[in-house]
Formats: structure tokens, C-alpha cells, sequence
């Protein structure tokens, strides 16, 4: 804008020195001179002009393409800026996906159930049908190398309700400070069933003993301390919880303790013992517990990869008499083998046996054995075809602990296993 007035400013000033040379022509010689001088110079002046309005040009063209030079470039920096970000948001998503993990495991069978009550003759529980009698879907996150998180849900048909439920099984944060130690606070694995169904390997054909009897608790809500000493030759386990299991997460006036500490002699040997004391969480500010439950755990198993041997015994003390006046006293064993006949294909065999009321009737006892063969049908996958048979046994009239009623059950079918 500038250059342009300047150039106006000079062709007025031309306009004005024409006029000037338009005088009469009665002028003096010198005066014509003159007049003939600025002429040359109005002309040299038009030419300097001139040159000067072709650089102004120039330089204008210049200043427009260094302009949409900048524009260009503030737009490419723009770009480069939101990819940065872009990159910045990829790298969080691509982290919390590698820190995080799911898993599910589901046990599922279709079988025929014949079962009779010795009393009352066969009960609804007889017929042909699928169940689904545990879906776990697991998410596990990892904030660094120390702290980690669990949610574990829980599937299963409740009878009491006449439905399916799904609940929390497990939640929990860890800390694992050291191989000889790990922390988690929350809802977790109890020391004693699930360090036995990992050596025992068939829980999607029946729960281990003092699972499948109530005699223990799966998980439970908490303090847990958990690690390996010595190389993994000796492992431990204590839980400090509220004693009511994962179902109900309510508190009591004190807490209840399961410990247990198990010994690698050599590889693939498992020795372990364990044990319970507490009022299972029924020790209540208005309603006090009359006596303090006790369980004693022993297990020797030995497992590699074509062969499974366990053996797990218990005992326990007014286990379910933590509220009654009288006392009672509960023991059982169970003894199991596999072996791998074939690639991907096992046969194994259990046998329980159980007197579950040895003070109040001595005669009440209850009998279970399985039997089957095992197909790998892929990783994760395993279908088995299965026998079983449970008989509880009782002398008295009056209702006992469970499986201690006069029942038989037989039952066969295909029983199955998904986990990933």
C-alpha cells in the first residue's frame, strides 16, 4: 500500500513539472534551457520511476510468497502437533492393552442324574439337562512392576432363587514386594482349595473334598500374604478374613485365620499342610458364637505331565456348630489318580469318604467316586466322559450337615472345561 502511494505521490509531482513546461513560448532563451533541462530530468525521473515501481512489484510478490509460505508451514506444524497427540493417546491405549489381561474359565456338563432320597424316594434333582455350573471372567491390570489389580466374576445357578446370579468372586489389589512375598487386600484365593485343585487338575469334573463338602471357603474377603522360600522348595500362604466366604463380605466381632505351608521334596512332589480357626464371620455385637470352628489339612500329591497321584485328608471341629450348644467333630480323606494313555487322552478315577457328625451320630458318614476319561480337545478345551456316585448315610431323624442325608445320586455324562 505504501509503494503504491509513493508512486502517486511522484506521478503528481510529473503532472505538475508538464504543466510547467506548457508555459508560453514567449519565454527567455535561458528559460527554455531550463525548460529543456527538466524535461531530460522529468524523463530520467519517469525511468527511475518506473524501475522503482518494477522492484516495489517484485518485492510485493515476494512478501505474497513468503506469506503463503508461513501459512503452509504454521499448518504442517499444526499437523505435525496433532499427530504428536495422536501418537501421544496411541501409546496410552497401546499400554493399558499390554498391561491389562482377560481370562475366563467355564465348567459346563450334559448328563443324566437318577437320585433318591430314602425317605421321601427320588427327588427334582433327577433328569437330563446342561449346566453351567461356574463362568469366571477375570480382567487383571498392572500399574507397574509392584502393584496390580484383579476382578474376577462369578456365574452359577442359585436354587434359593430359582435363577442364574453373577457376582464378585474376587477383587483385590496386590502388591508383590518380593518372590517370598506378595500382599493382596480384598477379596482373594484362600491358602488351602485353591492350592489343592491346581495339583488335583480335575475341578470341572467335581470340587475338591472340603470344597464339594463345605468344609472351607474357595476365596473370602481380607488381608492375604502369600510367596516362595527357597528356591520354590517351600511355599506359604495365611489369609486374615471375615470368614463368611465371597458371597457375603459382612464382619464379625473378630477375624478369622487360614494358614498353610507346602514342601517341593522333588520335582513334581507336593507336601502340604494347613489348618482354620475362627467363628466363620457368625460371631455378631448382639449375637454371640458359642464356639470357635477348627480344620486341619494334610495333602500329598505328586503331578507331572502324564501322571496325577494326591491323597487329602481333613479334620475338623464344630465346623458347623460355631452357633449350637452341643459339639461336634467332622473328618474325611479322598485319594485320586490319572494317567495319560495316549496324546491328549488321560483316564482317572477318585474316591472319597467322609464322617461328617462323629459326636452327634457316629453312623452318619457320606461315600462319593468318579471315574471317566479325559480328552484335550484343543488349549483350553477338555471334554470328559464321566461317572459319579454320592451316598450319604444318617441314623438319626433329625436334619445333619449336608451330604450326610440319606441320599444316593448317580450320575453320567459328558462334564467340560473352557479356559482362556
Amino acid at each position: 500500500m505504501r509503494s503504491k502511494l509513493l508512486v502517486v505521490a511522484i506521478a503528481a509531482g510529473l503532472g505538475f513539472s508538464s504543466l510547467v513546461s506548457a508555459a508560453p513560448a514567449t519565454q527567455t532563451t535561458k528559460a527554455s534551457a531550463t525548460s529543456a533541462t527538466t524535461n531530460a530530468e522529468i524523463e530520467m525521473l519517469k525511468a527511475q520511476l518506473a524501475a522503482m515501481q518494477s522492484k516495489l512489484n517484485e518485492l510485493e510478490q515476494r512478501a505474497d510468497a513468503q506469506s503463503e509460505i508461513n501459512v503452509n508451514t504454521g499448518q504442517a506444524i499444526e499437523k505435525v502437533q496433532a499427530s504428536a497427540t495422536s501418537d501421544k493417546k496411541l501409546a496410552k491405549l497401546e499400554k493399558l492393552v499390554n498391561d491389562t489381561t482377560l481370562g475366563g474359565k467355564m465348567y459346563f456338563d450334559f448328563s443324566n442324574i437318577s437320585q433318591k432320597n430314602s425317605d421321601t424316594g427320588k427327588t427334582n434333582a433327577t433328569g437330563t439337562g446342561l449346566d453351567v455350573k461356574r463362568f469366571y471372567l477375570s480382567v487383571t491390570h498392572k500399574f507397574d512392576d509392584m502393584w496390580s489389580a484383579n476382578l474376577t466374576t462369578d456365574f452359577n445357578y442359585a436354587s434359593a432363587i430359582g435363577q442364574t446370579s453373577l457376582f464378585v468372586k474376587k477383587v483385590y489389589v496386590e502388591g508383590s514386594f518380593d518372590p517370598a512375598l506378595k500382599l493382596r487386600i480384598g477379596s482373594a484365593d484362600m491358602p488351602w482349595i485353591p492350592y489343592v485343585e491346581n495339583v488335583y487338575g480335575y475341578r470341572y469334573v467335581e470340587n475338591t473334598l472340603t470344597d464339594r463338602l463345605h468344609y472351607a471357603n474357595s476365596a473370602d474377603w481380607g488381608l492375604h500374604a502369600m510367596g516362595d522360600l527357597g528356591g520354590k522348595t517351600v511355599n506359604y500362604a495365611v489369609s486374615v478374613v471375615n470368614g463368611n466366604g465371597y458371597k457375603n463380605p459382612s464382619r464379625s466381632k473378630g477375624v478369622d485365620v487360614e494358614a498353610r505351608v507346602g514342601f517341593v521334596p522333588f520335582e513334581h512332589a507336593v507336601i502340604a499342610i494347613g489348618g482354620y480357626t475362627g467363628n466363620r464371620g457368625k460371631d455378631l455385637q448382639n449375637f454371640s458364637a458359642t464356639h470357635t470352628a477348627s480344620r486341619a489339612d494334610l495333602l500329598l500329591a505328586y503331578a507331572d505331565k502324564n501322571y496325577r497321584f494326591g491323597a487329602e485328608y481333613f479334620t475338623a471341629k464344630n465346623w458347623n456348630n460355631v452357633t449350637a450348644i452341643s459339639t461336634d467333630k467332622a473328618d474325611g480323606y479322598s485319594v485320586w489318580g490319572s494317567v495319560a494313555v495316549a496324546d491328549g487322552v488321560s483316564v482317572f478315577a477318585r474316591y472319597d469318604s467322609a464322617k461328617l457328625s462323629k459326636t452327634l451320630d457316629p453312623q452318619a458318614k457320606n461315600t462319593y467316586y468318579n471315574a471317566g476319561v479325559q480328552f484335550d480337545i484343543t488349549k483350553g478345551f477338555q471334554l470328559a466322559a464321566v461317572y459319579k456316585h454320592e451316598k450319604g448315610e444318617r441314623s438319626v431323624g433329625a436334619p445333619l450337615p449336608p451330604h450326610v442325608q440319606n441320599v444316593k445320586t448317580d450320575e453320567v455324562g459328558i462334564f467340560g472345561q473352557v479356559a482362556f
